[in-house]
């Protein structure tokens, strides 16, 4: 699962990274509202929830979860605040938050929290397994198969193949495809995004798919059908 974390408390920023990472998490971290608001309403990023501190810098907390409900993001959404009183929690859940939260709390307890919404929300483990053309994707388990025929893929190589399987005849930059894969922390050159599709180029003709990754020349890459007319 991909996570959006948004919070200035550079600290307990790096306390909750740290424990979501541990248990097996890809995080994406923003300090600041303006920054955080750009995140947040890009649906290329693919994340599948958001735990947003609501007295952001610049822009606060809720004003982009009112802008991500605005724009159809509903993903589960967890505000965390020293705001305590009940007007304001109610305001929160009001203003399209899933979960409140109050500083200060334990981790443990967030990772409860976070657990309890991806069940609710009933999508995440469907979405891990994947089927186009004769190609059947396990992102769980990081193995695609064909025709009977399986290759496990690695950490890396498992995110592309999902975030490109997961919207076929989409054509994706280069740039988005750091952002969805690597995260915008990433110091990753584009260049190395390149060895990443010809290792999965490899990998379909390996189990002799139908399936390409056709190159866009001067914008990206497209998944697609090689047999689709």
């Amino acid at each position: 699962m991909k996570i959006l974390l948004l919070e200035d408390d550079l600290d307990l920023c790096r306390s909750i990274r740290d424990m979501l990472i541990k248990n097996g998490y890809t995080v994406d971290v923003c300090n600041d509202g303006e920054t955080a608001m750009l995140y947040a309403l890009n649906k290329d990023c693919g994340y599948e929830l958001a735990i947003v501190d609501r007295m952001l810098p610049v822009i606060d907390g809720l004003t982009i979860i009112k802008a991500m409900r605005r724009k159809g993001i509903r993903i589960p959404v967890i505000i965390i605040t020293g705001m305590a009183a009940i007007d304001d929690r109610i305001e929160g859940l009001d203003g399209g938050a899933d979960d409140y939260l109050v500083k200060p709390f334990h981790i443990r307890e967030l990772m409860a929290r976070i657990r309890a919404l991806t069940r609710r929300s009933g999508n995440t483990q469907e979405s891990e397994l994947l089927t186009y053309a004769d190609l059947q994707f396990d992102r769980e388990n990081r193995r695609l198969t064909c025709k009977g025929h399986e290759l496990d893929l690695s950490a890396k190589e498992t995110d592309l193949m999902y975030t490109l399987m997961k919207q076929p005849d989409t054509t994706f930059s280069r740039e988005q495809l750091i952002l969805t894969v690597w995260g915008i922390d990433s110091d990753i050159a584009p260049g190395n995004v390149d060895n990443y599709i010809s290792f999965l180029r490899k990998r379909l003709k390996e189990l002799g798919s139908c399936c390409v990754i056709k190159t866009i020349y001067g914008t990206g890459y497209r998944f697609g059908n090689s047999s689709a007319v």
